[in-house]
């Protein structure tokens, strides 16, 4: 039998290099990483990875049809991901990322069906000031960024969280102290005119 093993990095500014690489080394072998966010923890694996991303939806037991948000460093990243950036959009951008606003665009052609679940469409924020941006910033691919949960259980707000969950079925986990909490990130649909407010969370209807 093989040993699962399983890392805790705490972050800080000085060792994001150290961090960095060693997520990136996970996730270009299709493992699943834990990170921090601007609200709760998160899992995190390429978004272009879908061995990687059926794992990750059977470790949280997440529905097939339930599109898997991402994380973007930039709107350069974004356009990997997304077929354009429509005008309403570029002005929530400007407005509101980074921060808690997921923004669903029209998925670029070749976008796995798991991201998208089916819609064809996905879901992208520039995440606000935590871990998760300058993750973000530094990997330069987007990542997968659901709540570090089964489904149906709280969304972890502590490494210690994501442990009692998962255990040696994360990778790494990446451990910047208990995260904010509260509300999730709003979502909004971009695709359609006017837009549609999925869910509103941290950025409010008003």
């Amino acid at each position: 039998m093989v040993e699962l093993t399983m890392t805790v990095l705490s972050y800080t500014q000085d060792r994001l290099d150290q961090i960095v690489a060693e997520a990136f080394r996970i996730l270009n072998k299709g493992g699943i990483i834990a990170y921090p966010t601007e609200s709760f923890y998160a899992l995190g694996v390429l978004a272009s990875d879908d061995n990687a991303l059926k794992k990750l939806f059977e470790l949280k037991g997440r529905p097939p049809e339930k599109p898997m948000p991402l994380i973007v460093g930039d709107t350069d990243v974004l356009l990997s991901v997304a077929q354009h950036i429509p005008d309403l959009a570029k002005n929530l951008i400007e407005r509101f990322w980074p921060g808690p606003l997921t923004i669903v665009f029209n998925a670029r052609e070749g976008v796995s069906p798991l991201l998208t679940g089916g819609t064809g469409n996905v879901a992208v924020r520039i995440p606000g000031d935590s871990a998760a941006l300058s993750l973000a910033r530094a990997l330069r691919s987007p990542i997968t960024a659901t709540s570090a949960n089964p489904s149906g259980e709280p969304p972890a707000e502590t490494a210690h969280e994501v442990l009692d969950y998962f255990g040696a079925r994360v990778d790494i986990i990446i451990d910047a102290g208990r995260s904010p909490g509260g509300k999730p990130s709003t979502i909004v649909d971009v695709t359609v005119a006017p837009p549609r407010i999925l869910r509103e969370g941290r950025v409010s209807l008003a």
